[in-house]
């Protein structure tokens, strides 16, 4: 970064020239130097440059430097003269190109500055390339250095205050000059696909155009490691969430993701479209029952979590008719929690929601009713064969968020402003990453069931030790305890305090039964659970891609034809501060909106902050 303090202008004038000779190129005595305490910024007669662009460099570094502005007064490809910009102050600097010569030297400098600098922050000579100079160093290091912390160390080493645009096009051309432009990023884009199916044999990865000017559409991306994983691993659980791009140009990336045997995010599918539309959520969910639909011999019956927007609720109900589509908890609660901002009805909806049986839960709804009918109403408009854990018709195995975008945004976040190419790789890295270091994780592990399986049944074994055992046959028991009777059917796996069908690992009750029979507790949870499943979920490779300057060898060698399909940028550029789209769920179509009534006035149609009744 440049060397900022104790920065100071001094002239050093040994020979006072005449006017006559201040452009004279024979002048080759010693002449005016203006120094700073730092070496960097020194100007001297005689000082030579590559170029006139190397000359204007120098002349902008040190004008920004010390403090002042500079005015062109000649330019062009043999000479440069510059003055100061503050009206009647006499420096002035003269530059030229001697004949015979490649060089740009400085031939004349006058006398130093009356005009005591400027006194504004902002600063004309605080180009987007100065920016990029500024930048080059710590975005080579970090290629997630925030425009932020760009302006702040602009500002903190010369002085200079910038605006954000100047920040993110500085950022942008230094970016490019590393990583490639945004733009070129599209043009690669179906030899990146070609490229991720040759290293990675099995995946799918298409990208979309449109016909009439080949501007990308649409994105879709499955590596096969995910793909096998999923379908012989994960739980049939899937979570869909989307994350607006910050990019150049607009975007969305769409996530389809499951979840491994002990919980954690386990991605599938990622698509990428220049708008987050009905249509394109469509052809997503398209597109992922294309790649399930090769192994639904081997898939059971799909259970779909999301914020069932309109979009979301047409794909799912068109691609998998028979899938269970509930609720992500996670975002039912948030739009609870703006429409009432209590905190005690937030905790009650939420037991709500995990109450294993209807009684559980309609003693927590009358709660809520108690507290606010309007509460309790607004909970009843949403089915609770959506969301609610007792009627809900499908296998979530307590799950009843989707989390992605909340766990992926703590790598996702800088990565979601890369050209398309690098974000791409940026998922692929940490997917690959996180692949490798849970397969060496669970190499360690020497029970039957995953970690959070097996303490979930330490737990069970534990308080089934002080219940009583009432065999009735073979498979059918009944199981007192403080809390009351259970039965539990060991052949049908079931318990009537429904958590055994519930969560998939058998419940305290279902314990007590299978030990009171010497059977192993751990063989009657489902497979999901088991390390031996685990493993399979984890035991392909995701394999890097190699860097694009291999690519067009590659294309040469095989003469690929994915180099001959062109893809430019979307048409439209992001507008700044684009309002964020307001999602409608498919159930709120029809919904009354929510009257709003004046505290001090009590007239509605507006509230307390804007009233303009007289007092």
């Amino acid at each position: 970064m440049l060397e900022h303090q104790n920065l100071e202008l001094v002239v050093e004038d040994e020979n006072q020239m005449g006017p006559e000779a201040a452009f004279d190129d024979d002048v080759v005595q010693q002449h005016p130097v203006v120094r700073s305490r730092n070496p960097n910024y020194e100007l001297a007669v005689g000082q030579e440059f590559l170029d006139v662009s190397s000359c204007r460099r120098a002349l902008r570094d040190v004008a920004s430097a010390l403090h002042f502005e500079i005015q062109p007064v000649k330019s062009d490809k043999t000479r440069l003269t510059a003055k100061c910009a503050s009206e009647g102050c006499p420096w002035r600097v003269h530059a030229a190109k001697l004949p015979g010569v490649p060089t740009f030297t400085i031939r004349t400098i006058n006398e130093g500055h009356t005009c005591g600098g400027i006194t504004h922050i902002g600063h004309q000579q605080s180009t987007v390339q100065r920016v990029a100079n500024s930048a080059e160093q710590c975005l080579s290091e970090n290629p997630h250095y925030k425009r932020k912390e760009i302006l702040e160390e602009v500002h903190r080493a010369n002085g200079i205050k910038l605006s954000h645009k100047q920040a993110r096009r500085g950022k942008e051309r230094v970016m490019a000059a590393v990583c490639g432009s945004i733009e070129e990023g599209y043009s690669l884009l179906p030899q990146y696909c070609d490229q991720i199916k040759q290293t990675n044999p099995g995946s799918i990865a298409s990208v979309y155009g449109n016909p009439l000017d080949s501007c990308f559409q649409r994105l879709f991306v499955s590596f096969h490691t995910s793909i096998f994983g999923f379908v012989n691993g994960c739980r049939p659980l899937l979570g869909l969430d989307r994350k607006i791009l910050k990019s150049k140009y607009p975007g969305t990336l769409l996530f389809a993701t499951g979840f491994d045997g002990d919980g954690a995010l386990f991605p599938l599918a990622f698509g990428v479209v220049n708008e987050e539309s009905d249509d394109n959520w469509m052809w997503f969910l398209s597109e992922l029952h294309n790649l399930l639909e090769i192994n639904a011999e081997k898939m059971p019956r799909l259970t779909i979590l999301s914020d069932r927007q309109k979009g979301i609720v047409d794909g799912v109900e068109a691609n998998f008719p028979t899938a269970f589509h509930g609720f992500c908890m996670r975002h039912l609660s948030d739009s609870f929690q703006k429409e009432f901002n209590n905190t005690m009805l937030v905790n009650l909806l939420w037991e709500a929601a995990w109450a294993l049986t209807a009684i559980e839960f309609e003693a927590k709804m009358l709660e809520i009713e108690e507290i606010s009918q309007d509460a309790a109403h607004w909970i009843r408009r949403t089915p609770p064969r959506l969301w609610a854990t007792a009627y809900f018709e499908g296998s979530r195995f307590g799950q009843l968020t989707a989390e992605i975008v909340e766990f992926l945004n703590s790598w996702m976040l800088e990565a979601s402003g890369l050209p398309i190419i690098q974000m791409m790789e940026c998922i692929r890295r940490q997917m690959m990453t996180w692949y490798n270091e849970r397969r060496e994780a669970s190499m360690r592990w020497n029970t039957i069931l995953v970690p959070s399986a097996e303490r979930w049944v330490s737990e069970a074994l534990e308080q089934a030790r002080s219940y009583q055992v009432l065999c009735a046959n073979k498979s059918e028991f009944e199981v007192l305890s403080h809390e009351g009777t259970n039965i539990v059917d060991t052949r049908s796996r079931g318990c009537s305090c429904c958590g055994w069908q519930l969560y998939g690992i058998p419940c305290a009750h279902a314990v007590a039964a299978l030990l009171s029979c010497r059977l192993n507790v751990r063989r009657f949870t489902e497979s999901c659970f088991t390390v031996t499943t685990y493993w399979k979920t984890y035991s392909q490779t995701l394999h890097p891609v190699p860097d694009k300057t291999h690519w067009n060898k590659a294309s040469e060698n095989g003469g690929n034809p994915a180099a001959e399909v062109l893809i430019n940028p979307p048409k439209s550029l992001r507008p700044p501060r684009q309002p964020r789209k307001k999602r409608v769920r498919a159930e709120d179509g029809d919904r009354a909106k929510r009257v709003v009534r004046c505290s001090r006035c009590n007239q509605t149609g507006h509230v307390r902050t804007t009233c303009a009744a007289p007092i």
